[in-house]
Formats: C-alpha cells, sequence, structure tokens
C-alpha cells in the first residue's frame, strides 16, 4: 500500500525520535497504512552475542513507542515488527540491503525510512551506501530528519611527564631515522624538534596516563613477540604450500566464531592482524572480543583454537601471568569439525583480572 513505511532498526541515540517521525507520517496518510518495523541480525551474531533476544526485546520496545506516538490513530494504523536476516552471514551494506529489499517485495513495500544513526555494523560509513543499494532496487528512500546528537570532544586532555616523554622519544627516534645520521648537528636539531612536537601535542595525542616502566616491559615482550609471529608465519605458509601443492588439493574452508582473552583495541588489532598475517586464516571480523575468521583448513582452524598466537598477545600487552588463561577451545570455542556430542568447555582460570590488568 502506498502508505506502508519499512524501518529498519537498530539501538540508537535516535531510534525514539525516528520511531515518532514514521508514526505522524502514518497518521497523516489516508487509509489503513502498515509500519514495518524490521530488525536485521546476522547469522555470525545470533548465537554469539544473545543479540536475538536483544532484537527481540528491542523490536517489542518499538512496537510499544509506536502505538503511543499514534495515539487515537493506533487502531487505524497497523504496526508489524520482524527479525530478517537470522539465517544469512551479514556482512557489508549489500548484504543488509538484500534482506531489506527481500522483506519489502515479500510485504509490498515501497518506501523505507532509515533511521540517521542506523549502523548495526558496528563501524562507519554503513549508511551512505546502504541508501545507495536501496534506491537501486527501486525502494523509496529517506533519512529521518531527526535532532542528531553532536560528537564533540575536547581538543585537548589531562596529561601527564609519560606522555610527554613518550612523544618526545618516539618523535626524536623519527627524526634521527629519517636523518640517518647522529651527527652533533642531527642530535642538536632532533632534540628541539622533538620537544617543540612534544610541547605542542603532548595532550592531544595520547590517551590516559602512561606507565613508563610498564611500556619498557611490554616494548621488551614486543621485541620477543616479533620472531615469534614471523616463525609462524614460515610454518602456515609451509603447510598452505603442501596444500596447494597436494594433488587433491584437500582444502575445507569454514568460518570459525569465538571470543578472544583480550580486553582493549590495541591488544586485539593485534591478535586480529597476526591471524591475518598468518596464511590460512583470514579475520573477517572483530566486535569488542568478539573474532569471525575465515579459516582455509581444518588445521589452521585447531591452531586458531589451540590459542597459541592468542596467548603470545596477551604476553606481551598483560604479562607472564596473563598466559595461564585457558585457550579458546577450553573456554568453549569450537570449529564445527567436531563430532555432534557434548563437550565440556572446562579449564581453569588465571589470576589475571577481566580489565586486561596485569595482577604482577
Amino acid at each position: 500500500m502506498g502508505g506502508d513505511l519499512l524501518v529498519p532498526v537498530d539501538d540508537s541515540v535516535t531510534l525514539r525520535q525516528t520511531v515518532a517521525h514514521v508514526a505522524e507520517r502514518a497518521r497523516e496518510a489516508s487509509g489503513t497504512p502498515t509500519l514495518h518495523f524490521v530488525y536485521p541480525l546476522s547469522e555470525r551474531r545470533t548465537a554469539a552475542d544473545d543479540e536475538a533476544a536483544d532484537a527481540e526485546a528491542l523490536l517489542e520496545r518499538v512496537a510499544v513507542w509506536a502505538d503511543e506516538d499514534l495515539g487515537e490513530d493506533a487502531d487505524r494504523v497497523s504496526v508489524q515488527t520482524a527479525v530478517v536476516g537470522e539465517a544469512e552471514y551479514l556482512f557489508n551494506p549489500g548484504d543488509y540491503a538484500d534482506v531489506i529489499e527481500d522483506y519489502a517485495a515479500t510485504h509490498g513495500v515501497t518506501s523505507v525510512v532509515v533511521d540517521p544513526e542506523f549502523n548495526p555494523l558496528g563501524m562507519a560509513p554503513l549508511l551512505p551506501p546502504l541508501e545507495r543499494e536501496l534506491e537501486s532496487a527501486g525502494l523509496s528512500v529517506e533519512l529521518a530528519p531527526v535532532e542528531r546528537p553532536t560528537r564533540r570532544s575536547p581538543l585537548t586532555r589531562p596529561a601527564g611527564l609519560g606522555q610527554f616523554v613518550l612523544l618526545f622519544c618516539s618523535t626524536y627516534a623519527f627524526y634521527l631515522l629519517v636523518g640517518g645520521t647522529l651527527s652533533t648537528f642531527d642530535l642538536a636539531t632532533g632534540a628541539v624538534s622533538a620537544t617543540i612536537v612534544a610541547a605542542l601535542l603532548w595532550r592531544i595525542t595520547t590517551r590516559g596516563e602512561v606507565d613508563l616502566a610498564g611500556l619498557g616491559g611490554r616494548l621488551g615482550r614486543l621485541a620477543l613477540y616479533v620472531p615469534y609471529l614471523l616463525w609462524e608465519i614460515v610454518q602456515a605458509n609451509v603447510q598452505i604450500a603442501r596444500v596447494v601443492l597436494h594433488p587433491r588439493l584437500p582444502i575445507d574452508p569454514k568460518v570459525v566464531e569465538f571470543d578472544a582473552a583480550v580486553w582493549s583495541e590495541l591488544p586485539a588489532t593485534t591478535l586480529a592482524n597476526s591471524i591475518t598475517l598468518t596464511p590460512g586464516t583470514l579475520t573477517v571480523d572483530v566486535t569488542r572480543r568478539h573474532f569471525t575468521v575465515h579459516s582455509l583448513t581444518r588445521g589452521s582452524r585447531e591452531d586458531l583454537l589451540e590459542g597459541a598466537l592468542e596467548r603470545a598477545v596477551r604476553f606481551v600487552f598483560y604479562g607472564r601471568r596473563a598466559m595461564r588463561i585457558p585457550t579458546p577451545r577450553e573456554r568453549g570455542a569450537r570449529t564445527g569439525d567436531e563430532p555432534t556430542t557434548e563437550v565440556a568447555a572446562g579449564g581453569a582460570g588465571a589470576d589475571v583480572d577481566d580489565t586486561g590488568g596485569e595482577n604482577a
């Protein structure tokens, strides 16, 4: 029907305003329009984070909001909610557009209203390409005219001596590296330049207090991690070369998911990049601690869940005590190659707090 509207929803700061807008549109429309609120939920998320239950709860809340905003027209305007995409692996804007288009085609809806803050991927940018995909499918797409919150953060933040020393040393080292010599002139000009840069930027470029003693230990452990990672890459190259050269090409590609025992952005990024650098595995998505990894062979999946790389990354950022945390397999992660029998996800924990701190 002409007055029907389709609204993809996700928990956002402007969702309530978007619901109010489409309810007002429905009240102004003639006939008996229907508001369709759909929550695109990727198959990769349903078992991982209890997001299916969260999606249903959010849709119930949206239906209550819509009825409240419709007021006396609630009997004339129908409100329908649905979770879509559970059986699909939604990874990019095109995937999300496909499930929305399928729902629209099934229910005869041609108009889509999009919340400006709609972004279930948790990364930017989703909205512009999603709008283009929906419009290319013949749908009329409108951005809800809601008041979006300003995202201003202070240009400067509290900073101590540690931030200044860290910025000075890194700038000085970079200056000398680019200069290529350790002449008296380069040493003097480098010190002056590094001091000026550190003085100007030390309250902008670093976040939080810098523990210089802890940073030294972390850099030392990183120096041990680099050759270890190179050795893992060499071994994986040999294994993949053996598979590729095998007459039967015994590959078994699958996607495996697990929650990594890392607790901040830099360790998670280091682990994700290390997995991708190792042939046979590719990090597809990281949401908080939840990793989605494509593996080429069963052996690469086994190695991944044995947790050697994860343990090494924890060693770099949290110290030796963090290495005793159970592996992903011991924490219950599975490759999908196991027999369908119940396996206890045991494993003794280690004395490491869940904030990523090292109890040394």
